[in-house]
């Protein structure tokens, strides 16, 4: 009996350090990103030269999107440390190195005192940061669905958004307060900094809880000659795979980071709208996207991975031009707008991480995921923000981006009807 006991303690605890290992350092990236983007203004204005602020802020942006560049090789490499060395291995490498990039733009010289190589080193900075995002989704996503229970695979997959817009949220808030708590001369002098350094040491903690995590069973159970087979060959064997997980990514990136990231920063820079009212708009649409989440991840365990995928595709490609025609210039029309997207959005954030691991075996089930879809968000999800600025205020066609990831969506839905059913699938085979 008291074995017993134990064993179920041992099993409680084993389930709680992996939920916060895994979920700390998702949460971490996820807040890197997300504050990029919400303190853009203030980047630009401290990093980039004053004489020309709309330059500025797209020069902002598109390092952003530079970023994202570093994915896919932050997707090889530690995908290939996932699938040879082990998950925790390169999950704990990346959200080091995250947290390096963080703390290199909380130290950034000023455009004013050093001139050009305050931008250089944001660039680099953001760089670091894309090959660690790059590695750190398809390492965490992975892991966490190995040592999910295959009968409540898709609600578990939903802690990789849940912490994400964990992150996402803290940085928004963080952002509010301090907006509201100093004022915009002391924002620009040092208080931009202050999320970045705190993210700095977020990271270092999230390090450290990782490597205390243990390692799946079903990496473990891989041989020798298994974890050292040449992964070229796997990947041209498993090419369509790798097509569907851009195909799926594709609309579904796009979508979500216009509405689930970057939508309070577009509705300060275009819309004008008050920033201390954006950012609180983009919190309530954040809680609400967590709520569903949750809702979303168990009804997959229940009716499938496809029809979940279906409702959240099309229902975010039908609900995307009455909530952009709704958001004019105030902070209720955003959080509504924002809320309703991110229902929908939710459907499909919720379960990807466990579609995605069912498709691929576990020799190459980390690098075949990060690869294409770091690929997919590079190309995609990076440039959204941009596209959406120039075509919304340089080009005067906000409508043509609107277009454009409806297209996309709609790419997405095709997609889903190739890929199998998993729900259930044993990850061990």
């Amino acid at each position: 009996m008291t074995a017993i006991i134990n064993a179920q303690r041992d099993g409680r605890t084993s389930t709680r350090k992996t939920i916060i290992g895994t979920g700390i350092g998702n949460a971490v990236e996820w807040y890197d990103w997300a504050i990029y983007a919400t303190f853009t203004p203030f980047i630009a204005s401290q990093l980039f030269s004053k004489s020309d602020p709309a330059s500025a802020v797209l020069s902002t942006l598109a390092i952003f999107a530079v970023g994202f560049v570093a994915r896919p090789f932050g997707g090889f490499l530690f995908g290939w440390i996932g699938d040879r060395v082990g998950r925790k291995a390169s999950m704990t490498l990346a959200v080091g190195l995250a947290s390096l990039g963080s703390l290199m733009i909380g130290i950034a010289p000023t455009f004013a005192s050093v001139g050009a190589f305050a931008s250089l080193m944001l660039l680099v900075a953001r760089l670091v940061q894309g090959l660690a995002h790059g590695g750190e989704l398809p390492s965490s996503q992975t892991y966490l669905s190995e040592m999910a229970p295959r009968e409540h695979r898709g609600f578990w997959a939903t802690l990789i958004y849940t912490s994400g817009t964990v992150g996402i949220l803290f940085g928004t808030l963080l952002g509010a307060v301090l907006n509201m708590a100093l004022t915009t001369e002391v924002m620009n002098a040092w208080g931009w900094r202050i999320p970045f350094l705190i993210g700095a040491a977020m990271g270092l903690y999230a390090l450290i809880m990782r490597s205390r995590l243990h390692e799946t069973d079903v990496f473990e159970g891989e041989t020798a000659t298994e974890k050292r087979a040449p992964l070229w060959p796997q990947i041209v064997r498993y090419r369509k795979q790798a097509l569907q997980v851009i195909g799926l990514t594709v609309g579904l990136t796009v979508i979500y980071y216009i509405w689930g990231v970057v939508a309070p920063s577009y509705a300060t820079t275009a819309l004008k709208i008050d920033r201390g009212e954006a950012l609180w708009a983009g919190v309530i649409g954040n809680i609400v996207f967590i709520a569903a989440l949750p809702v979303w991840g168990k009804l997959s365990d229940r009716i499938g991975r496809k029809k979940v995928l279906w409702a959240g595709a099309i229902g975010s490609a039908v609900m995307h031009f009455p909530m952009t025609w709704l958001l004019k210039d105030s902070a209720w029309q955003l959080a509504v707008s924002m809320s309703v997207m991110l229902i929908f959005i939710a459907a499909s954030a919720a379960i990807v991480p466990a579609v995605y691991a069912e498709l691929f075996p576990t020799s190459i089930r980390t690098v075949g995921v990060g690869v294409p879809y770091s690929i997919c968000v590079a190309v995609f999800g990076g440039t959204a923000p941009y596209l959406q600025q120039w075509l919304g205020t340089t080009v005067h066609m906000p409508n043509l981006f609107n277009v454009y990831a409806v297209v996309l969506l709609a790419v997405s839905v095709a997609f889903i009807f190739t890929i199998p059913e998993t729900k259930g699938k044993d990850l061990a085979h």
